[in-house]
């Protein structure tokens, strides 16, 4: 039973051996005409990749070098005298970490991006349908995400061109407020009554900053009509100048107390504008310091102010009453009074009269 398989099998044996030895011997063909396109290959991979890897970590080291730079610079003036006028250094610090996150992951996309795609270069892949393919992707998700894209491009160029920062009062227009933070999406502010605004940076059309450059305080000073000029003016010079010697107001005063003159003439007031250039912020405080010494300086001089009343007028006799010369109503002016009633005359009987 044995030797028909045997016959059956063996004019077979040597068909395999041959097949085998060809398929070896193709691939050993293919591997020896080939190793050196793969190991070029290979190579050519290995480099790109070390190359972006020493690229992206110098880079990132470059900018974070950079923006701590920037926050040593910010800390060493923050303890002089101009340091709280001119620098904020949570406000830079703030903006350096943004601007510096920015560039990190910008430059990080750049670097690993270009690297991939000489990847697939190198692996002789066709990029053209797989970029057409992120084409159309990104326009799809640009789309449906646009909102968050307008925030994040405005937010990045708001930072960069440091248009507010922590600590500025600004007027965003949808809300106004102290800056508390500042991010790539949102803006936090601080509301006058305490609340917390979030207001994304998309939104915000225009901004007026309330805490940059400087400040200008007025004062209106409205006064009689007859009181002397020369006078007022000289009496608001010595309180300007007072007040520009003294601490702190010397150092919120940016520029000198100016009487401006006469900003509004009526019958029973006329108004003289007092300005001041001050720093950002302070103008408040400033205006309600120089309203205070001024009207004190007022009543020394007795200069009197509009609805106030003068020392003249407080020592002149009092005016006489005009109902002290009318005569009190009478009685006999109510016909239906009892004395109008004693007083009329006895009526005359009806009815006909006999006679004889």
């Amino acid at each position: 039973m044995s030797w028909p398989v045997l016959a059956l099998t063996a004019p077979d044996a040597p068909t395999t051996l041959q097949e085998a030895h060809e398929t070896a011997t193709n691939a050993a063909g293919f591997v020896e005409e080939n190793w050196a396109d793969w190991l070029n290959t290979g190579l050519k991979i290995l480099l790109i990749l070390v190359i972006a890897g020493v690229l992206r970590s110098v880079i990132r080291k470059a900018i974070t070098k950079f923006i701590n730079r920037m926050n040593r610079s910010a800390e060493a003036v923050e303890g002089t005298a101009l340091g709280g006028l001119l620098v904020n250094a949570e406000r830079r610090r703030q903006r350096s970490e943004a601007i510096g996150s920015v560039l990190r992951s910008v430059a990080s996309f750049l670097i690993l991006g270009t690297a991939g795609l000489m990847v697939l270069g190198a692996l002789e892949i066709n990029l053209g349908p797989l970029l057409a393919s992120a084409g159309v992707a990104g326009v799809a998700i640009g789309f449906g995400a646009r909102n968050l894209v307008t925030d994040f491009l405005s937010g990045v160029f708001m930072i960069l061109e440091d248009q507010y920062g922590v600590g500025d009062k600004i007027d965003a227009g949808v809300a106004s407020g102290e800056v508390i933070e500042v991010g790539l999406r949102v803006t936090k502010l601080r509301g006058d009554n305490g609340e917390i605004w979030y207001v994304r940076n998309g939104e915000v059309k225009r901004i007026g900053n309330l805490s940059q450059g400087w400040a200008t305080a007025g004062v209106d000073v409205q006064v009689k009509p007859t009181e002397d000029l020369a006078q007022v003016r000289r009496v608001i010079t010595e309180v300007a100048d007072a007040m520009s010697k003294e601490s702190p107001w010397d150092e919120r005063l940016w520029g000198p107390i100016e009487v401006l003159g006469l900003d509004e003439v009526l019958l029973a007031s006329m108004t003289v504008k007092v300005s001041a250039k001050t720093m950002p912020g302070q103008q408040f405080s400033v205006e309600r310091e120089l309203r205070w010494r001024i009207k004190q300086a007022f009543d020394d001089a007795g200069i009197r102010i509009v609805g106030g009343v003068g020392p003249a007028e407080e020592d002149a006799a009092p005016a006489p009453d005009p109902a002290a010369t009318v005569a009190p109503p009478s009685a006999l002016a109510n016909p239906a009074s009892p004395q109008s009633l004693a007083t009329a005359p006895i009526p005359q009987p009806q009815g006909p009269r006999m006679t004889k």
